[in-house]
């Protein structure tokens, strides 16, 4: 049978790329990085990432970076196929790295918000106030989404004026309180906002919906909604799609997308229920389905926040469940794990870091061993191009063996 999934480890880089100099992120490296602050701690030990490990990933980060991540135990025999690929998009977001994983690299500059402070032009803000029958803003600033809100949330609840906010991604955020500000609500706001966007060429319009009574007790809830523009060009999901196949999105999948290519939506939160999907999808899915997941928290989470351990903990906690995965592959099925950037944990600031991302191959009549560096996110979608019976994406070289060798 030949399915594809592919486990998107959101955020997880596995070393700067020769790029990265030109984005503030030489010497990024998120997975190293991790890898020695548990090295360091007495109390914590060594990162256990055994199953990962046997596809390939410590081997994939060495080739990366040149040497062996502090600490890890690596095995004796590898199972996958495992390289590190590079990113031709323009930037390091989500979005463009999602694309490209699907054969669509960004060759195009995203717009941006550069300004820390009054970070949106006030013809922007004037328009969505007036359209969206607003008392007004708060925040129009550079800020990470759980220091705003507890920041400005109770002034938020009290006014009825939604959040705004920005980072150094293509991005225009909303924050409001679900039942103060109400969830349907915010939505419409969004959609007003990604519609007075189009001219300023921005990625994403995200909604930040929150819950609780003061600054204390403010917590993001799981209603969170991506509008995003449209890829340029058809991706590998859409083809699918429209040759008859099924795509399974899971988690933030579809929002990516915009909803291009998307035969079934499944929605999810935290990383267990993303992966109880997914293996229910596995279980249900057939002849020439793709299931693509995203592993949010990674980046939203730890990577974002800066937290090393909990990044650790979650990465230990997927690894754990990883068997489950391997356990329901069918004999011609590929399994594919990546990410679409990095998001240091150790690095300043809070924003996405330019690395190299893993990828993680089982299947397909694929060899064990080295895949090599890969010049393009977009290898990973030319190649479930050819396993799913696809004629070829215009960029990408497909690292899956010759049809006759057992690939379709």
């Amino acid at each position: 049978m030949s399915r594809a999934i592919v486990l998107v480890l959101d955020s997880f880089g596995i070393g700067a790329t020769p790029d990265a100099a030109r984005f503030g992120d030489a010497g990024a490296d998120t997975l190293g990085h991790i890898a020695r602050a548990c090295a360091d701690s007495p109390s914590r030990g060594p990162l256990a990432l055994p199953n990962l490990a046997r596809l390939g990933l410590f081997h994939a980060h060495r080739e990366s970076t040149g040497h062996w991540a502090e600490g890890v135990a690596v095995p004796d025999e590898v199972v996958g196929a495992y390289g590190h690929a590079r990113e031709l998009s323009s930037g390091k977001d989500t979005p463009s790295g999602h694309w490209e994983l699907a054969g669509v690299p960004v060759r195009f500059d995203w717009g941006y918000f550069p300004d820390r402070e009054q970070s949106f032009p006030a013809v922007l803000l004037e328009a969505l106030i007036a359209e969206a029958g607003l008392p007004g803003v708060l925040g129009d600033c550079h800020a990470s989404g759980t220091e705003v809100i507890a920041r400005l949330g109770e002034a938020h609840v009290e006014s009825g004026k939604p959040i705004v906010y920005t980072s150094a991604d293509s991005v225009f955020q909303i924050a409001a309180h679900e039942e103060a500000f109400g969830l349907a609500r915010l939505y419409e706001v969004c959609e007003i906002a990604r519609r007075l966007l189009e001219p300023y060429n921005i990625g994403r319009v995200i909604a930040r919906p929150f819950t609780g009574d003061d600054a204390a007790s403010f917590v993001r809830t799981a209603n969170r909604r991506d509008y995003s523009v449209e890829p340029p060009a058809p991706t590998v999901l859409q083809k699918l799609d429209d040759d008859g196949g099924t795509v399974v999105a899971i988690g933030k999948i579809a929002d990516i997308y915009a909803h291009c290519g998307i035969t079934r939506t499944v929605k999810a939160s935290g990383h267990d229920a993303l992966m109880d999907e997914t293996l229910a999808a596995m279980e249900e899915a057939g002849e020439r389905s793709l299931i693509m997941t995203n592993f949010v928290d990674f980046d939203m989470v730890y990577g974002h926040r800066r937290d090393v351990a909990g990044y650790a903990a979650a990465l230990e906690a997927f690894d754990a469940r990883l068997p489950e995965v391997l356990d329901r592959l069918g004999d011609d099925d590929l399994l594919i794990l990546t990410a679409d950037h990095g998001c240091d944990p150790t690095w300043a600031g809070t924003d996405h870091t330019r690395e190299h991302v893993p990828v993680l191959a089982l299947g397909a009549g694929l060899a064990p061993g080295s895949l090599g560096v890969r010049a393009s996110f977009a290898d990973i979608g030319q190649s479930l191009s050819a396993h799913l019976g696809l004629p070829p994406m215009d960029d990408g070289e497909r690292f899956l063996p010759p049809a006759d060798t057992g690939a379709l």
